[in-house]
């Protein structure tokens, strides 16, 4: 028999465990299925978020998971290959009047009748009234030896979340379009050391407010295209370019491709805009999608959604719905 939910949390990561620990303490029957494919994996710590700066994500994470089950959440090891509306009407095997979401103890003839259908890679498939998609993003490095297997370590792509720990170092900025002047223009403010490698873009790409600007911050324009790092005794020690010239540097900052995990909400018609980031879906206030009843947390709506802010979208969220299930319940319990 198909299992039944209130809400169905997709993505284990801080917004979405954040969402189910909300959820969890409102008393609704959640579910997170978690692929463990966090997007800071590769890094050792977090920072930036009040009482947990300098945690390791792994241990943050953890913590969460251990959180949301004192409140009844259950969570899967799993992926979502499949989601589904079911709107009484249009789905044969819905009778009138019954809502095969409702969660046990709840009256099915006063709840709902619209829900999800949630099929999970392992074979499992359940059911819900409402949705958070927390499915993040993935960062495409750019393709120069050494920076994958840096990445996270000292190939790092965020001032914010690193720039303290290498401050004063002698850093590199690759560019991967002109828009990274702004990231060169940015990391100077943890390094008054930085060289702004053009790599695959001409100078002449650069405007001259850019130049101005670089200037004016002491960032030194390397023409040239990069070849590869240079690592000794495991650490970063300089940049090659494919003339063979080498830089000195302990520190590469990298703007990676944001490649928005938008395949669920996509295939529930869900509305997406176009960013510099890649297409993420239009959400209101709180996360709620173009679909009735699908609400979005963390990187699934951008690219810059830090961890504290990820965890603070999913509260929203899970907020938001704890309303709407309730007002959804009175209105048609008053119709009965």
């Amino acid at each position: 028999m198909t299992e039944k939910y209130a809400v169905v949390v997709i993505g284990g990561g801080a917004a979405g465990l954040s969402a189910a620990l909300v959820l969890g303490r409102a008393r609704h029957r959640t579910l997170v299925v978690d692929a463990g494919e966090p997007r800071n994996a590769p890094a050792a710590h977090m920072q930036g978020y009040l009482t947990r700066d300098g945690m390791p994500p792994a241990e943050f994470l953890a913590l969460g998971r251990e959180e949301i089950t004192r409140y009844g959440v259950e969570l899967v090891r799993d992926r979502v290959v499949e989601v589904a509306r079911r709107v009484q009407g249009e789905d044969p095997t819905v009778a009138p009047g019954e809502d095969p979401t409702a969660a046990p103890g709840e009256d099915p003839t006063v709840a709902p009748v619209e829900g999800f259908t949630v099929v999970l890679a392992g074979g499992r498939t359940v059911r819900a009234r409402r949705l958070v998609v927390a499915t993040g993003l993935k960062d495409e490095l750019p393709a120069v030896a050494g920076v994958a297997e840096r990445f996270g370590r000292d190939v790092l792509h965020c001032p914010f979340c690193h720039g303290w720990e290498v401050r004063d170092q002698p850093f590199g900025v690759l560019a991967s379009s002109p828009a990274s002047v702004h990231q060169a223009l940015m990391v100077s403010q943890w390094s008054k050391d930085v060289r702004f490698f053009l790599h695959t873009v001409a100078e002449e790409e650069l405007s001259d407010e850019d130049l101005r600007r670089l200037a004016a911050a002491g960032v030194q324009v390397v023409p040239g295209e990069v070849a590869e790092l240079v690592i000794e005794n495991d650490r970063l020690t300089g940049i090659r370019l494919t003339d063979g010239t080498e830089h000195a540097r302990s520190v590469l900052f990298v703007a990676p491709r944001a490649v928005p995990q938008t395949g669920l909400l996509e295939g529930l018609g869900a509305e997406l805009h176009d960013t510099p980031f890649g297409a993420y879906p239009v959400v209101d206030a709180t996360g709620l999608t173009s679909v009735p009843g699908v609400w979005a947390a963390g990187n699934a709506i951008g690219f810059a959604e830090q961890v504290v802010h990820a965890a603070s979208g999913g509260y929203r969220a899970a907020s938001a719905i704890v309303g709407d299930l309730l007002m959804t319940d009175l209105d048609a319990a008053a119709q009965v």
